[in-house]
């Protein structure tokens, strides 16, 4: 059944510009995630005098996912109540103006205070432009936008953080102006985004019996999430792991040069971009194949793990994020299929919680690795066969019980 075929007459589909915005949305928090790294060391020196200074500047660029992680299910919650339109609006306005924050302050204890709020915004953020794909759009469509999301924050990464290196040069403080971009996107937001309404028969008649009414307690369960994302921790791992890790690795093979290393990661993004084009020319029941794709991820790791020259290293990277280009969208596809537009905010909070709370744990799990097996690399190719092992697992349980074809929007 097409999309257009089983929209509501209520609703019609958006055009693009909302697509766009929404997509703009969705790389903020990208932005707070690798704009500051090249300005980490300038900003150790500025501040040695202050007590565990060591510690506490890493956590400047940490901490936004870690608060993400948090508090993206209690923003889950607040999308479904007050209004995705609404709540994205808000966060949107509030992570320029904390963001921008450190421009101003003079304690480090204050800027890593900021930080924190940083994150509040953009577990909103995160989460709203993600249901609002939902709402907006449907089936066929809908993969695409999320596919596209994992696209856009692939290449706005790497933009950002030759961006931030940039203006690094100048000032520690002056990548922080950057986050007035929210100011610029939220009036447009306003203006373009339509107010979201239920986009299926189904969804109307539960809208309408519940008019007014809070959800009944029980009405979502977190257990319907629970298994998809304990998944998503384990593959946000997978999928953070060339890009927090590539730079120790090439080191290891005596490669230092900062072209090189840059380089390297443009081909990382570059393949991870094709992954998920990828992803949207599979069929629709191939694109949940999530065993694959994390079978895919586990022989990039296992060739970057054995690697002894550069090319072998390069090869592996790119194999894996091809294969992280079609993890991520297949996840949350996974993921939002099961959502109906009543409690789409609460599951999606939860999903990007677990999200960001993998991308929080990644370079702790490289590290404990790194001290079990003696080196760097030999972790990545314990990581392999851990892949591999939930791909087989996965491969099992698909055999044992077919994966259902997409939930269709008249289904939702």
């Amino acid at each position: 059944m097409s999309a257009a075929a089983t929209r509501s007459p209520y609703q019609r589909t958006p055009g693009r510009l909302p697509a766009v915005l929404l997509m703009a949305g969705s790389c903020l928090p990208v932005l707070g995630a690798v704009l500051l790294a090249p300005v980490l060391p300038r900003m150790r020196d500025h501040f040695e005098g202050v007590p565990g200074s060591g510690a506490l500047v890493p956590l400047i660029l940490t901490v936004p996912a870690l608060s993400i992680a948090l508090l993206a299910p209690f923003a889950g919650v607040l999308v479904d109540r007050l209004g995705r339109k609404r709540l994205l609006l808000v966060a949107t306005v509030m992570y320029s103006i904390f963001g921008t924050a450190p421009l101003w302050l003079e304690s480090l204890h204050g800027i890593l205070v900021s930080r924190f709020l940083v994150g509040i915004a953009e577990a909103a953020i995160m989460t709203a432009c993600t249901t609002l794909i939902g709402d907006y759009y449907s089936g066929e469509v809908r993969d695409r936008y999320l596919a596209l999301q994992t696209m856009c924050a692939s290449v706005s990464a790497t933009f950002f953080f030759v961006l931030g290196g940039v203006l690094g040069s100048a000032s520690w403080r002056a990548p922080f102006w950057l986050y007035a971009v929210g100011l610029l996107i939220a009036p447009a937001m306003a203006r373009a985004l339509p107010t979201p309404i239920p986009t299926s028969e189904g969804d109307l008649a539960h809208a309408h019996a519940h008019a007014h009414v809070p959800p009944a307690k029980g009405a979502f369960s977190v257990w319907r999430m629970a298994g998809i994302c304990v998944l998503t921790v384990f593959g946000a791992v997978v999928f953070y792991t060339v890009p927090v890790e590539m730079a120790f690795l090439l080191d290891g093979l005596d490669v230092d040069s900062t072209g090189a290393i840059g380089a390297v990661t443009a081909a990382a993004s570059a393949a991870t971009v094709l992954g998920s084009i990828v992803f949207t020319r599979l069929p629709a029941r191939r694109r949940q194949s999530l065993w694959a794709f994390f079978g895919v991820c586990a022989a990039g790791f296992l060739i970057m793990g054995t690697a002894d020259s550069l090319p072998l290293l390069v090869a592996g990277a790119v194999l894996n994020c091809i294969g992280t280009g079609l993890l991520l969208p297949a996840l949350v596809t996974r993921a939002m299929s099961g959502l109906g537009f009543s409690d789409r905010g609460r599951g999606m909070g939860l999903w990007t919680a677990a999200f960001f709370l993998g991308e929080f744990l990644c370079p702790l799990v490289l590290l404990g690795g790194e001290m079990a097996a003696g080196s760097l690399a030999m972790a990545v190719a314990l990581l392999a066969l851990l892949t591999a092992l939930v791909s087989a697992a996965l491969a099992t349980l698909t055999r044992r019980r077919p994966v259902p074809e997409a939930v269709p929007a008249a289904q939702e």
